[in-house]
């Protein structure tokens, strides 16, 4: 059973970082899709950014965040960071970090990550 717990969120002015960190537990020797997702109030939740534990791709598939956050692993850690710049008020979610067993032949839909943390809040004032 993968274990996944998330740190790092807080509240921030707009212009300001954070860094996100997933520390994961309960891995074997598989190679996995690990994600970042946010979901703000009253709306669905959205991916922010792929990784892929086999290899050093990533992916962005939300062209507002490219840019300005960058998706990152490291295995000896178990550990994927989501480092945050530039933050926008539109930015603020509670941002989840999900899990996937994958080949890494494609990128997984949220809805196939099978393992969650349990959030962590993120919110920049304007």
């Amino acid at each position: 059973q993968v274990e996944l717990v998330e740190s790092g969120g807080g509240s921030v002015e707009a212009g300001g970082s954070l860094r996100l960190s997933c520390a994961a537990s309960g891995t074997t020797d598989v190679t996995y899709c690990m994600g970042w997702f946010r979901q703000a109030p009253a709306k669905e939740r959205e991916a922010v950014a792929h990784i892929y534990t086999g290899g050093d791709a990533t992916y962005y598939p939300d062209d507002s965040v490219k840019g300005r956050f960058t998706i990152s692993l490291d295995n000896a850690k178990n550990t994927v960071y989501l480092q945050m710049n530039r933050l926008k008020p539109e930015d603020t979610a509670m941002y989840y970090c999900a899990a996937v067993y994958c080949s890494g032949s494609y990128w997984p839909f949220t809805y196939e990550y099978n393992y969650w943390g349990q959030g962590t809040q993120v919110t920049v004032s304007s």
